[in-house]
């Protein structure tokens, strides 16, 4: 998956869009066989 873009203005809450990152890659773990990387604590880390 590709990372998502900061906003142009910096310090600011939720400059950083991630958390969209993040929806995307849960919906996709709901429906998919093929599993999408979340976080570290959700998806243990490889070995």
């Amino acid at each position: 998956m590709g990372k998502p873009k900061k906003r142009t203005s910096p310090r600011k809450t939720g400059t950083r869009r991630s958390h969209l990152a993040l929806k995307l890659a849960r919906a996709v773990n709901a429906k998919s066989p093929i599993k999408a990387r979340t976080t570290v604590r959700e998806s243990g880390k490889k070995a």
